[in-house]
């Protein structure tokens, strides 16, 4: 019937049997294939209308397995693959059961026979999609909080409850696992009010990954953009991951937490054309994949060999019902979108920051106050992208990541730290977008940890199997004096005070802070600065290393508090030594932001032009509140003079990165010195007259009021 061609694509129950429909306007006939438990296949043939090819069948309900196989033209040479032996997973399918064996017939060609079609029936060998039963959405968190209210926290479903000694053994390493309330709580605790999840689409690891024994662990090799990953479920393959996920959402959002999602639209397990055809290249390789002029070979700007066409209107329909389904009937608050660049290329591959993926997300009610991330760059040509997302969108700040990981290392100064830490305006503000367009990070899953980082000189993947080849080689990273793990209790401390130096710069940033999990309790991966195929204890968290950085934890705690407290800290706007004014409209005399020698007050132009100056002091005020902020990556302890007035007629120190009695506990007057350790941040809360009466008379008494 031609009602049944209308509708959303994907599987649909209704009273009177399950709706097939799959977008495929090339193919010249589509069959759906159900398969029972014990692999025997039922077919039924589809009718077609407007490009949408749909049936009706009698009886079918959740858990039900289907595919595809799709008839067309086999013409690689044009960028045709059609081959209806390879069973084809539903792109719009809410639940994908199984894995691939390579060992089966699952490329669409001859063994080193590119353009020989295989005929052999691959149903044995693929993943194979599943009906699923509708269900409501998960309760949306009580109020979505403005990203500059953010902190962000970075987790992989797995790797965050595997060893986690307070989850029930059955569910760790699944979305119930991080549901589980000692997981929830330790979120809370830290002041985290997004989970950023890496990705939870349906992957699959590819043939050269599985063939060195190993896995896909981080997940950006999707398979099916509507399934959440079957092996994060704890109790069965076959629907129950959506509800599960569901469930996990539900769970942080009674508490607070928002939910973003790693997300990886700019490219598809099935690899170049030599991979496996499992959905996409099946039904319609030429539409779905950027080609090549002569259509023979993929246009790769994501280095895993193809790209999606998102200047294709099927693709670009596809990425955005997969996101509103994601929001709307799963829940979730906001997407960081992998190699974002690569979205929004247009049908010459250039880069289109008008591109109608942005437009139509911009004009859509659903995505309003959702949370959109971007990496913005991809590997293709002009694909590095950062700062020119727009407004509506934050970004991956990676100039943030590089320089503060030089700052504490001792290898730069301090001209472009004041930059960094109050939101990256020369990245950012020309475009009239706001602080909180950057997503500080200084560390990633892609990576080192930041124990890692203060631990290693070098990378150490041979574990990979790629004879350490593997990874980025610009780590910027300091070992302290040895190369990884050491006895040196010398060493140790030192590298536990960078990694709470790294920390408190993190969060004392203008901008979203993105912590990386386990970072708060020093998590180690050994060196290895590229684990994407490790699901084994190198990637996982290993819980019983909390105690030990214990200091860590409860300084990130702490300086979270603060963070959330004060507007001082993540007031969404850029700040330009603007004039404080008390409520009569008068002068206090000092300024919304001013930066401090540390000798004489104001810095001058020769200490910005002093390239061996390691010390800073933030100094922020409003009206009723100041704050002082000394960062110091110099080696030798320094002394530190108190500005005068009118910056403030006290200061007392209230968090800092050093040890236990290296600074002073009590209050300091103006022009009083301390001793600031090397290698420290020390965050002071400041007296300051809120209006110019008191102003006046505390400048005529010339002292201090304490």
């Amino acid at each position: 019937m031609p009602t049944d061609a209308s509708g959303a694509p994907g599987a649909h129950l209704t009273s009177r049997g399950c709706v097939f429909r799959l977008p495929a306007p090339r193919a010249k006939a589509v069959e759906l294939v159900l398969l029972d438990p014990e692999m025997n296949q039922r077919t039924f043939p589809m009718s077609v209308l407007d490009g949408i090819w749909y049936t009706r069948v009698p009886g079918v309900g959740p858990g039900q397995r289907y595919g595809y196989r799709v008839y067309g033209e086999w013409n690689p040479a044009a960028g045709l693959r059609d081959n209806p032996a390879k069973l084809l997973v539903d792109p719009y399918a809410r639940a994908i059961t199984s894995g691939v064996d390579y060992a089966g017939p699952v490329r669409d060609h001859l063994p080193n026979a590119g353009f020989e079609i295989d005929q052999r029936d691959s149903s044995c060998a693929v993943p194979l999609s599943v009906v699923v039963n509708e269900t409501p959405p998960p309760p949306p968190v009580a109020e979505r909080r403005p990203m500059s209210d953010s902190v962000i926290y970075e987790a992989h479903v797995k790797g965050l409850t595997r060893l986690h000694p307070e989850v029930p053994e059955h569910l760790r390493g699944s979305y119930a696992g991080v549901a589980y309330p000692a997981v929830i709580d330790h979120l809370t605790r830290l002041g985290v009010t997004a989970l950023e999840l890496l990705p939870v689409h349906h992957f699959i690891s590819e043939s050269a990954i599985t063939a060195r024994g190993k896995t896909n662990y981080w997940g950006y090799s999707t398979l099916g953009f509507f399934a959440p990953h079957a092996g994060y479920c704890s109790v069965g393959t076959t629907g129950e991951q959506v509800d599960e996920f569901k469930s996990m959402v539900a769970a942080l959002h009674r508490a607070g937490i928002e939910v973003i999602l790693d997300v990886v639209y700019n490219h598809t397990c099935e690899g170049g054309v030599d991979g496996p055809t499992l959905s996409f290249r099946g039904i319609d390789h030429r539409d779905y994949y950027r080609l090549h002029s002569d259509l023979s070979t993929d246009y790769d700007v994501t280095g895993c060999g193809n790209s999606l066409d998102t200047s294709k209107p099927a693709v670009l329909a596809l990425v955005l019902d997969s996101m509103r389904y994601w929001v709307t009937e799963m829940g979730v608050d906001g997407f960081r979108f992998d190699l974002a660049t690569a979205l929004i290329r247009d049908s010459h591959h250039h880069v289109d920051q008008d591109h109608p993926f942005k437009r139509v997300i911009a004009d859509d009610p659903v995505f309003d106050g959702i949370k959109l991330i971007a990496e913005p760059w991809d590997m293709g040509p002009y694909g590095y992208q950062v700062g020119r997302f727009g407004r509506g969108w934050s970004e991956w700040n990676d100039r943030y990541r590089g320089f503060m990981r030089d700052y504490w290392r001792g290898a730069a100064g301090v001209q472009e730290l004041a930059t960094r830490l109050t939101g990256s305006a020369d990245l950012f503000d020309g475009s009239d977008r706001p602080p909180s367009a950057s997503v500080n990070f200084i560390t990633a899953h892609d990576g080192f940890t930041m124990r890692d980082l203060v631990s290693f000189n070098h990378k150490h993947n041979r574990a990979n199997g790629e004879r350490n080849c593997d990874g980025s080689d610009d780590n910027r990273s300091w070992n302290c004096g040895a190369e990884g793990e050491t006895d040196d209790p010398e060493i140790n401390a030192l590298r536990q005070r960078q990694v709470r130096n790294l920390m408190a710069t993190l969060l004392l940033s203008r901008g979203v802070p993105m912590i990386t999990a386990g970072d708060e309790w020093g998590r180690t991966q050994l060196g290895n600065n590229n684990a994407y195929c490790q699901d084994n204890p190198i990637s996982w968290m290993d819980w019983k290393t909390a105690e030990e950085w214990s200091s860590l934890t409860e300084l990130t705690v702490k300086l979270s508090e603060l963070r959330a407290s004060s507007q001082l800290l993540h007031y969404d706007d850029y700040l330009y030594r603007n004039e404080i004014l008390d409520s009569h409209g008068q002068s206090l005399q000092r300024f919304n932001l001013v930066w401090m020698n540390g000798y004489s007050g104001e810095m001058q132009t020769h200490d910005w032009q002093d390239d061996g100056r390691r010390l800073l002091g933030m100094y922020l005020s409003s009206r009723t509140e100041a704050m002082l902020v000394w960062f110091y990556s110099g080696t030798h302890p320094i002394q530190v003079t108190m500005p005068g007035m009118p910056w403030g007629w006290s200061y007392q120190l209230i968090c800092s990165t050093a040890e236990t009695g290296e600074l002073p506990a009590g209050p300091l007057a103006p022009g009083d010195a301390m001793t600031l350790p090397g290698r420290t941040v020390a965050v002071m809360t400041v007296k300051v007259p809120s209006d110019a009466t008191a102003l006046r008379r505390a400048t005529r008494r010339g002292k201090s009021t304490r």
